[in-house]
């Protein structure tokens, strides 16, 4: 993985292109930005995962919700952006925001203040964040785009969504190095997850297969300091 960031000088740190039209720049930090709107989009935060796992008996360090804020806060001071959007599996379940730790919430409240927020139900928390401002919805509807948290199956143009974790793997100076991903091949982008304790699914895997257009399929991978955009056939399997 070092590899990867060897020459984080070679290139600009963010990635910027269009989703059905709209201006997008992808931050090696795992947000997305809608710069015409003031909008970031972070996804899979999986908040409280350690504490969801405890309550089943199942034991985690229990540092990931503090790790993860901890990353947000940074994303936000860097763009300070009008607007957020959580796209959905912002708790690791519906019970996530009612047990959070009252130090976590005030955090995360202070986050948000000064900015509109913006709750996008998932998976795993299908209600409303309980004791958080923002509001709640299924899907937003910005500019050209639509972001939902589960990708539709069908063929969905401006679609941002997150769920599926990707991540891709691509051979640098000879040795495999597998990063978590922006995928985009312009008509939709796949989020990465931003929770620190999220595992990832690859490309090639066959949940992705009819996402995507794969010959303008592009890995927007997640280095330390800049972003390694790499098309679809350069990665392996």
């Amino acid at each position: 993985m070092a590899a990867l960031a060897a020459h984080a000088d070679a290139g600009p740190a963010m990635a910027e292109f269009s989703v059905h039209g709209t201006a997008v720049t992808c931050d090696p930090n795992g947000i997305l930005m809608l710069p015409d709107s003031g909008v970031m989009v972070v996804s899979d935060l999986h908040l409280e995962k350690g504490a969801a796992f405890a309550r089943r008996g199942l034991m985690l360090p229990p540092y990931d919700t503090a790790a993860t804020l901890a990353r947000l806060a940074v994303a936000i001071a860097r763009h300070d952006p009008k607007t957020v959007i959580s796209l959905g599996d912002s708790f690791h379940d519906r019970n996530g925001s009612i047990h959070m730790p009252d130090i976590y919430r005030a955090g995360l409240r202070e986050l948000q203040r000064g900015r509109d927020w913006i709750w996008v139900e998932g998976n795993h928390d299908p209600d409303a964040p309980a004791g958080l401002d923002g509001s709640w919805c299924s899907e937003v509807h910005i500019e050209t785009l639509c972001l939902r948290h589960e990708p539709s199956a069908r063929a969905a143009a401006g679609e941002i969504a997150g769920h599926l974790h990707p991540v891709a793997r691509v051979v640098r100076r000879g040795k495999a190095v597998r990063r978590a991903c922006f995928a985009s091949d312009g008509t939709r982008l796949l989020m990465p997850a931003f929770g620190s304790t999220t595992g990832g699914l690859e490309l090639r895997h066959p949940a992705m297969r009819h996402l995507f257009d794969r010959s303008k399929l592009i890995a927007h991978l997640l280095g330390r300091e800049r972003i390694y955009s790499v098309a679809f056939g350069r990665m392996i399997g």
